[in-house]
């Protein structure tokens, strides 16, 4: 029967728990930054077109300058309800990714726990 020296035992236990806690850890860190982008983008751009549209309002000084701002208006909110889907298809993009990684993440961790569960039935 083999010993298992202190190293041996770190070495598992860093394999077992916390490499896969680490890369775990990593892969959320990741997650939140880009929602936390793709939140602060979107939101930039809601507030850029709505500061635009009052200063076109301010602009207004006549019949013929609110018709024109009007009709304006229809070519904004087409534009905001593309950005909107844009903007949520993005998310969702983001979201199936991080669980596809956070399953194969997963797989892997359990693969790799399976193997050094093998080798230490082995030795011991």
């Amino acid at each position: 029967m083999r010993t298992i020296n202190t190293n041996e035992m770190t070495q598992q236990f860093d394999n077992m728990f916390m490499a896969p806690a680490r890369a775990f850890a990593a892969l959320n860190v990741d997650f939140a930054e880009k929602m936390f982008n793709a939140q602060l983008d979107a939101g930039k751009a809601y507030v850029d077109t709505s500061i635009a549209q009052a200063r076109s309002f301010m602009d207004v000084k006549d019949a013929e300058g609110l018709r024109s701002y009007m009709e304006g208006q229809q070519k904004v909110a087409k534009e905001l309800a593309e950005r909107v889907k844009g903007d949520t298809d993005k998310v969702v993009g983001l979201q199936q990714d991080f669980i596809q990684k956070s399953q194969k993440l997963t797989e892997d961790n359990v693969k790799q726990a399976q193997e050094t569960a093998t080798k230490m039935s082995k030795t011991a």
